[in-house]
């Protein structure tokens, strides 16, 4: 019998989606196979330390309620100062297959801890450190989407700085490019955390606000008569996509608490277009997941306008919400994939990237350009 994959599933972190990864891991972990696969929770606190003893989820959950933590105390280092990842063997990580974060927002879904893996040379689960980072910053995932000829809505980018030292100037260009209603979000951030529909100066200025307290680097877009479509995407080399879904939120937009707490919003999937312009929005789905160099999945998600019929791609997730009403593995189980097979699926892709990747030369000190094949 062959031996189980050990997967570790890392969760929590320091994001404001803290709470929203709890409920994407407890997901994915009750439905990987246990009959394939070893599960080994591994939990980070909102101040970055990282758990393995005890039961993890539940010492996040309790810290997330406002309990204390039920689990052992922390042992220090030997040398006062506490460990970067406690208990995890002299290597710093477990020891373990696979990697599957399930880590929304900064600081595990923008490149961080795909960085450490790959110092590590440990298999992970998702795309790599620069499609990551590319794909979590909303600023530079339009960029790099402009210039692989894929349309974007009207944008205009500041910083936390501009805005505090220079905000006359900030609302007049923000006002004379965009106008209103516009959309006011941090570059940084996902599941809708900081996000503001403005409809005037007044709720502009707020909106920054808001918005400047999650992130330094700030995006404001022009607001669009809209449709929402999703599509998820699913492959390293050969990347293949969903049938699309859409979103009719319960709210006049799709804001954290219609994502997860109302509990009234349709997912419609598979999404209600004509046969052509789905195919289309699939095949653009595909261009902007090859733009930003994704491997293993991600969620595309477009804005279609309503008065012209065009599709524009707003983001880009690369650890798409995994929780029982998420859109990206309900996509994929309408398109005949379902949820186990998927998170199987996902094991797979990243230890075929992983293989790929050891074929890349590393130079040494003797290396020498005339010893190349």
């Amino acid at each position: 019998m062959a031996r189980k994959l050990i997967i570790g599933v890392v969760f929590g972190g320091r994001s404001g989606e803290h709470e929203v990864s709890l409920v994407s891991a407890r997901s994915v972990m009750a439905a990987l196979d246990r009959e394939r696969y070893e599960v080994v929770p591994i939990g980070i606190t909102r101040d970055g330390r990282w758990l393995t003893e005890g039961d993890p989820m539940a010492r996040l959950e309790a810290m997330a309620a406002g309990r204390p933590d039920p689990g052992p105390a922390e042992e220090p280092c030997p040398s006062g100062r506490r460990a970067l990842i406690p208990g995890l063997g002299p290597a710093g990580l477990p020891q373990i297959d696979v990697l599957f974060p399930v880590l929304h927002g900064p600081y595990g879904e923008d490149g961080t801890i795909q960085g450490l893996c790959e110092m590590a040379g440990l298999p992970y689960v998702g795309a790599g450190v620069l499609g990551s980072a590319l794909a979590m910053d909303k600023v530079a995932t339009k960029r790099v989407l402009q210039a692989s000829g894929l349309q974007v809505v009207d944008f205009v980018e500041t910083s936390r700085a501009q805005w505090a030292q220079r905000p006359a100037e900030v609302l007049a260009e923000i006002e004379s490019r965009l106008g209103y209603p516009c959309f006011v979000k941090p570059a940084n951030l996902g599941s809708s955390v900081g996000i503001t529909k403005a409809h005037d100066r007044d709720e502009l200025c707020r909106g920054l606000d808001l918005a400047a307290a999650y992130d330094r680097r700030l995006l404001v877009e022009r607001g669009l008569e809209a449709r929402e479509i999703e599509v998820s995407i699913l492959g390293n080399e050969d990347p293949q996509a969903s049938v699309p879904g859409e979103i009719v939120p319960c709210r006049e937009f799709y804001d954290y608490r219609a994502k997860y707490t109302d509990g009234r919003s349709e997912l419609l999937i598979p999404a209600p277009l004509a046969e052509a312009l789905s195919e289309e929005i699939r095949r653009l789905a595909v261009l902007a997941y090859r733009a930003l160099d994704i491997a293993g999945m991600a969620r595309v998600d477009f804005l279609l306008e309503r008065s012209t019929g065009r599709p524009y791609v707003s983001e880009l997730n690369t650890i798409p919400g995994f929780t029982a009403i998420s859109m990206y593995p309900k996509l994929w189980e309408a398109s005949g994939l379902p949820y186990p097979r998927l998170l199987d699926r996902l094991i797979e892709l990243a230890l075929a990237r992983f293989a790929e990747r050891q074929r890349d030369r590393v130079m040494h000190g003797c290396d020498r350009e005339e010893d190349a094949p």
